[in-house]
């Protein structure tokens, strides 16, 4: 299954999504598995609420995980992890699909450590969608902000 906004969206700045099968790319080790790749280079992303009420979506390499320090440097506000039925209503993505795409209403953040992997592979919308780009067109078509937010 496919997200049309999305595809719409990145075939406007000349990306091709990538389909797998059903569910196959629905975490980071899966999605490498999937790509022949290295997993911390599949571009997670990991919505988070403010203490601020703002919404905020991190990506950052597959194997790292956020930092809470970082992330509160980032932001200037403590953050938590949103679940499912929270990423789903601030996204309209499910878990495994969330992706930093038409995210609207959503401060993105995009750890500079991605930047040193050459092709990098977000989501594209679903739990079996991925599409290939590198950091700089990450940052370019989404208007996220390059820093420092993952656990070292």
């Amino acid at each position: 299954m496919r997200n049309e906004k999305v595809d719409a969206f990145l075939a406007s700045h000349g990306f091709n999504v990538l389909e797998f099968e059903e569910g196959s790319t629905a975490t980071a080790p899966m999605a490498a598995n999937q790509l022949g790749v290295k997993i911390d280079q599949i571009a997670k992303s990991i919505l988070l609420k403010g203490k601020d009420g703002k919404s905020y979506l991190a990506v950052i390499p597959g194997a790292q995980k956020l930092s809470s320090s970082k992330i509160k440097a980032a932001t200037g506000t403590k953050c938590s992890m949103m679940n499912g039925d929270e990423a789903f209503a601030a996204t309209g993505y499910h878990p495994g699909g969330v992706c930093p795409f038409l995210a609207e209403n959503i401060i993105i953040l995009i750890d500079q450590s991605l930047k040193e992997l050459g092709d990098i592979y977000p989501a594209a919308g679903t739990s079996s969608t991925a599409v290939k780009m590198d950091f700089d067109s990450l940052v370019r078509i989404t208007g996220g902000t390059p820093c420092d937010v993952i656990a070292k």
